[in-house]
C-alpha cells in the first residue's frame, strides 16, 4: 500500500504501542522463542525500540548489539541494558542512510546474525533495507525478518504506526530473492492476533493498541501458541522469513 510518511524523531504513537506490548511478557517471550533458534554468535537487533525483545537475548547471555533510528530509544536502551556485560554496543542505525557503507563501515560483514522485527514495513525502500542488512552480515550469516502480514488487514493502526505496507510470504521472500539471499524458512506467526488487530484497528479505529486489550491477549498466549502449532504456521498476523547470505 503506497503511503507518504514524514519521519518523526519522537514517535508518540509508536512508543505508546511499544509500552503496551512491553506489558505482554509472555507474548514477547514467544516472539523471542520463535526467532532465537536461527541466531548465533554476534547478533544485531535492528530497531530495538525500548528493548521488549532485547531483554531475552541479554538475560540468556547472548552477544547482542542493539540499535534504533531514534536517539530517544537508544537512550532508553542504554539506561536499561548498560549493566549487561554481553551487550556489544548501542547503535544509532538508519538502514537506508544515503551513505550507509561509509557511516557503518565498521560493521560491514561484522555480524553472524541480524534480525529486524516489525521494522521493514516502516521503510519505503524495503529492498534497499534488506540489501543493507545483508551487508552487515558475515559470509554464511543469517538474516531474520518479521513484518505484518496481509495487505487486507491494513487499518488505522498501520497508518498511525507509519507502516508503508503489509506483506505475504511471497512478497517478503521476493525481497530476499532479489538480494540473492538463500531462504531457509518462511512461515506465519500469531494467527490469533488477526481478530484483535481487525476489530481494534478496523472496526473500533483505535490509534494505538489499548493496554487493556493487550492484557487480555497476554492471558491467552499459551493457548495461542498451541493454535499456531496446530495451524502449522500457515496463517498469522505476522510473516517471518529466515535467510542465509
Amino acid at each position: 500500500m503506497d503511503k507518504a510518511f514524514t519521519f518523526k524523531e519522537i514517535d508518540t504513537e509508536g512508543q505508546q504501542t511499544l509500552e503496551a506490548i512491553a506489558q505482554a511478557y509472555k507474548f514477547n517471550e514467544w516472539m523471542y522463542q520463535t526467532i532465537v533458534p536461527y541466531t548465533q554468535g554476534k547478533i544485531l537487533e535492528v530497531g530495538s525500540g525500548i528493548g521488549n525483545i532485547s531483554q531475552f537475548f541479554l538475560k540468556n547471555g547472548q552477544n547482542l548489539y542493539v540499535s534504533d533510528i531514534r536517539k530517544n530509544y537508544c537512550n532508553i536502551l542504554k539506561e536499561r541494558f548498560a549493566s549487561y556485560p554481553n551487550l556489544g554496543d548501542i547503535l544509532l542505525l538508519d538502514l537506508v542512510h544515503p551513505h550507509f557503507d561509509k557511516v557503518y563501515a565498521k560493521y560491514l560483514g561484522y555480524f553472524d546474525s541480524v534480525f529486524a522485527l516489525n521494522v521493514i514495513e516502516h521503510i519505503e525502500n524495503d529492498l534497499l533495507a534488506i540489501n543493507n542488512s545483508k551487508k552487515l552480515l558475515k559470509p554464511q550469516g543469517t538474516l531474520i525478518i518479521l513484518v505484518p502480514a496481509y495487505p487486507a488487514l491494513y487499518n488505522r493502526f498501520d497508518e498511525e504506526l507509519f507502516h508503508y505496507r503489509r506483506y505475504t510470504k511471497k512478497t517478503l521472500n521476493a525481497l530476499f530473492e532479489q538480494n540473492n539471499i538463500t531462504i531457509l524458512k518462511s512461515f506465519y506467526f500469531n494467527v490469533m492476533g488477526i481478530p484483535g488487530w481487525y476489530i481494534s484497528g478496523k472496526i473500533q479505529k483505535n490509534k494505538t493498541i489499548p493496554k487493556n486489550q493487550m492484557k487480555i491477549y497476554e492471558m491467552f498466549v499459551p493457548l495461542f501458541k498451541l493454535i499456531d502449532k496446530l495451524t502449522l504456521q500457515k496463517v498469522g498476523l505476522s510473516v517471518v522469513t529466515v535467510g542465509r547470505v
